[in-house]
């Protein structure tokens, strides 16, 4: 399997090549965040333990998530081509659960792909993504570099993490969506 994680700060443009990239290599789609809701709507009992932390403004717990990552692998294992991470892992200690749970079934993280966009670009994406997304948290400018700090303390150092098995690619973040797909594409062809 061909399992890939796109990885950068937020405004990235992970969702957006995420999206791309899975109908181009016939991955499977996974943003925590969607999985989250996904699971939560069904009424799983994953779904339904998340429910109780999401509601109460906590953070779903790291073994909830990688439960619900490994109902999703059971599921579509046999239907895709590998899997792409998006906005997952977001702590080191997420990435070595992953990489546990990948090992038990015998494969591993091939890639991490990482999109590299200045603050300024950053900032400038999420608040005019604010006029879309009806999120609250994109629109007001404080509270986005609040969030890009956050990433720098606690998500940054997962592409250190991953820099010990030498599969951690920079990938020029800026320009046309297009042309950063194709950035993208073409250290994907590479382990193809």
């Amino acid at each position: 399997m061909l399992n890939l994680i796109l990885f950068g700060p937020p405004g990235s443009g992970k969702g957006t090549q995420a999206t791309r990239l899975k109908e181009r290599y016939q991955l499977l789609h996974i943003s925590t965040g969607d999985l989250l809701r996904e699971e939560k709507a069904k009424g799983t009992v994953l779904g339904l333990e998340a429910k109780k932390f999401m509601d109460a403004g906590e953070l779903v717990p790291d073994a909830v998530v990688i439960g619900m990552i490994e109902s999703k692998l059971d599921e579509y294992a046999d239907k895709v081509n590998g899997i792409i991470f998006d906005g997952f892992p977001r702590t080191v200690a997420q990435a070595e659960a992953l990489d546990d749970l990948l090992n038990a079934k015998n494969t591993c993280i091939a890639k991490v792909l990482f999109l590299q966009v200045e603050e300024e670009e950053l900032v400038k994406r999420i608040l005019e993504r604010a006029k879309t997304s009806g999120r609250a948290d994109d629109a007001d400018e404080a509270t986005v570099r609040r969030r890009i700090v956050e990433y720098e303390n606690k998500t940054a150092p997962v592409a250190e993490y991953y820099q010990q098995f030498d599969i951690v690619t920079k990938v020029a973040g800026q320009g046309s969506i297009e042309m950063i797909t194709e950035a993208l594409a073409a250290q994907i062809d590479v382990l193809i």
